[in-house]
């Protein structure tokens, strides 16, 4: 059995994306946020499968958006009992958007608020590695729940700090890429221990099913592509990934 560590499926059909991710033994899924209105329809979906569970956060690109009324909203929902993490929340320069500055204090604002929920996070970074490590490792005490960087698409360096800050990491379908050889070469080296399995979807679909619509159900052609690279079975990586979300987001 699977579990798809960070999806977003109020973007599709929850009832019908649940069900093919069952049919290829992806049994648990997180439903990951990035606004007011997704976090909202995050915990719904919760509710309406037991299958998922919700995390809630603002991503860097709404940085813009966080005041205390959201603050406010992010405690309520923290006490749903299905809501397991604060996320997606970060960096990201890639896009032209909120100012550094301004996602950095969001951030902060953010790691903070889990702390306080005792909650793990789900960290995205995106062209900002360096400026996210930095607040990482100034603001250690705030991780003490634990957490991933999601997506992880960093060097070995990278992974190593991140490592040392008591994080795990999320791979998705980016590592089945022809062009990811880097990233492959840095997952070779990162502890099974430390690895779970997302799909990011309806975003970043695997091979052989490259530029679809991604659905939880490809989680094992992910797997089969950490499995290959790490010279374990299936079955390992399944077991090993399954664990790992149960270490860190409890379920």
């Amino acid at each position: 059995m699977f579990v798809d560590a960070h999806a977003h499926l109020y973007d599709g059909d929850p009832k019908s994306i649940v069900q093919n991710a069952k049919e290829r033994l992806v049994q648990k899924i997180i439903c990951a946020s990035s606004d007011v209105e997704s976090m909202q329809k995050a915990v719904a979906i919760s509710d309406e499968f037991d299958e998922v569970f919700a995390t809630i956060g603002i991503h860097p690109q709404d940085a813009e958006s966080f005041d205390e009324n959201v603050i406010s909203l992010m405690k309520k929902l923290a006490k749903h009992p299905k809501v397991v993490a604060v996320g997606e929340i970060g960096l990201d320069y890639h896009y032209d958007g909120p100012a550094p500055e301004k996602q950095k204090s969001v951030f902060l604002a953010q790691l903070s608020l889990a702390r306080e929920l005792d909650l793990p996070v789900q960290i995205h970074i995106r062209d900002a590695m360096e400026d996210a490590l930095q607040i990482l490792e100034q603001n250690r005490a705030l991780l003490a729940n634990g957490g991933v960087v999601h997506c992880f698409g960093g060097s070995l360096d990278d992974a190593k700090r991140i490592i040392a800050l008591g994080l795990d990491f999320t791979i998705g379908g980016v590592c089945t890429f022809k062009n990811a050889k880097p990233l492959q070469e840095t997952i070779k080296s990162l502890p099974l221990e430390k690895i779970m399995l997302e799909t990011d979807s309806p975003y970043l679909a695997p091979e052989p099913v490259r530029g679809s619509i991604n659905e939880s159900k490809n989680i094992p052609f992910i797997a089969e592509k950490i499995a290959t690279l790490k010279g374990v079975s299936v079955e390992e990586v399944a077991r090993k990934t399954r664990e790992n979300v149960k270490r860190v987001f409890k379920i």
